[in-house]
């Protein structure tokens, strides 16, 4: 199993706090085990009894690699990738990674909200693949798995020593995040985007708080979001971009919510805005269905005719959908030639329209 082979876990908890390589203070109360079996044997588990991680549980494992190659298939602009954590209490209920949650033999529904994986070992690893001989410095995407700026971040700080050993080996980056931390690391950020290069992406797909409580309930506000996409474009010096993800049909893709968003984006000082619809691949499709059973029963056949064909919703509404977002970015002066996007947005580029919708396939 390819996450097997990144795990060098030691065989007990008394051996991963031994090295002092954990960064993490914590109080003597607080519980902590060994995981026995599976792919997380060995790895160090904790819980917090703190407001902000109640009913969170934490597996500690120490990886021997975090670089990790994307299949070519997966028809995304880079070939490389890190994640230190899997896992994410973003929580969101569409969340196209919930599916990797079940390679670890863990639950993809409220376990992928709850049970987080953290590479400790993250930075030290990074530093030493950086500097292999072979490595010839391409992109490198962060944010493509789960969000490497969630909550857990504030409390493992594993990203300033990333940043840092990707900007030391001049290696260009991105990020993809709905979270605020980001802008902790502000001045990181600010050195490797005049070196190597840094670009930085926030992920907003509309405004709606009450909709933003309900499937995103764990992230910071949008308007949050869009206060710190605006320190990133000033004090940063990046060139920050949106990602107008996911739009959700017949809940946020109204001409309404598109157009207020963008403006709100274009005010925030964003220079670069894309837009997709809602991707529902397995392990999110059922989570995400469930959800919309509970709190709007009458789009449930409606969503089950839009993506009849599998992840993508129908090729039409797609098309419509960014001829509408590309306007509205267009009206708030957004996508500027002179304006060089953060590289990546985040998310594959979507599909061509099939021959036969029945046989889209999934990535």
């Amino acid at each position: 199993m390819r996450w097997e082979a990144q795990l060098v876990n030691p065989p007990d908890a008394s051996a991963a706090l031994a090295d002092g390589t954990l960064p993490l203070e914590l109080p003597l109360d607080l519980p902590s085990q060994t995981a026995g079996t599976g792919p997380l044997a060995g790895s160090v588990v904790r819980t917090f009894d703190t407001p902000e991680f109640r009913g969170v549980t934490f597996y500690e494992v120490r990886a021997k690699s975090v670089l990790n190659r994307v299949p070519a298939a997966s028809q995304v602009p880079f070939e490389w990738t890190v994640n230190p954590y899997r896992g994410c209490t973003h929580a969101c209920r569409y969340c196209f990674a919930r599916k990797t949650h079940s390679y670890l033999d863990l639950d993809t529904g409220r376990g992928f909200d709850t049970q987080v994986v953290v590479k400790v070992n993250a930075a030290e690893v990074l530093r030493r693949e950086l500097a292999a001989p072979r490595w010839e410095r391409p992109h490198v995407a962060m944010g493509t798995n789960t969000d490497p700026y969630q909550r857990a971040e504030g409390r493992y700080k594993l990203m300033p020593g990333i940043i840092s050993a990707l900007a030391e080996s001049g290696t260009g980056f991105s990020i993809l995040t709905k979270g605020t931390l980001i802008a902790r690391d502000l001045p990181l950020l600010a050195k490797a985007a005049a070196g190597a290069g840094a670009g930085a992406n926030l992920s907003i797909g509309f405004l709606d708080r009450e909709i933003w409580r309900s499937v995103e309930p764990g992230t910071p506000s949008p308007q949050a979001r869009l206060r710190v996409c605006g320190q990133l474009s000033d004090a940063a010096g990046l060139n920050c971009g949106v990602l107008l993800a996911p739009v959700l049909p017949y809940l946020t893709d109204s001409d309404e919510s598109i157009d207020a968003t963008a403006a709100a984006i274009a005010r925030a000082g964003a220079r670069q805005l894309t837009g997709i619809a809602l991707h529902l691949r397995p392990g999110a499709r059922e989570w995400f269905m469930a959800w919309l059973s509970r709190e709007h029963p009458e789009l449930v056949q409606r969503y089950r005719r839009l993506y009849r064909g599998g992840t993508y919703a129908d090729a039409d509404y797609r098309a419509e959908l960014s001829s509408r977002i590309h306007a509205a970015a267009q009206r708030h002066g957004l996508n500027r030639r002179n304006d060089t996007p953060g590289r990546w947005t985040g998310q594959a580029p979507e599909p061509p329209p099939p021959a036969q919708p029945e046989q889209l396939t999934l990535m």
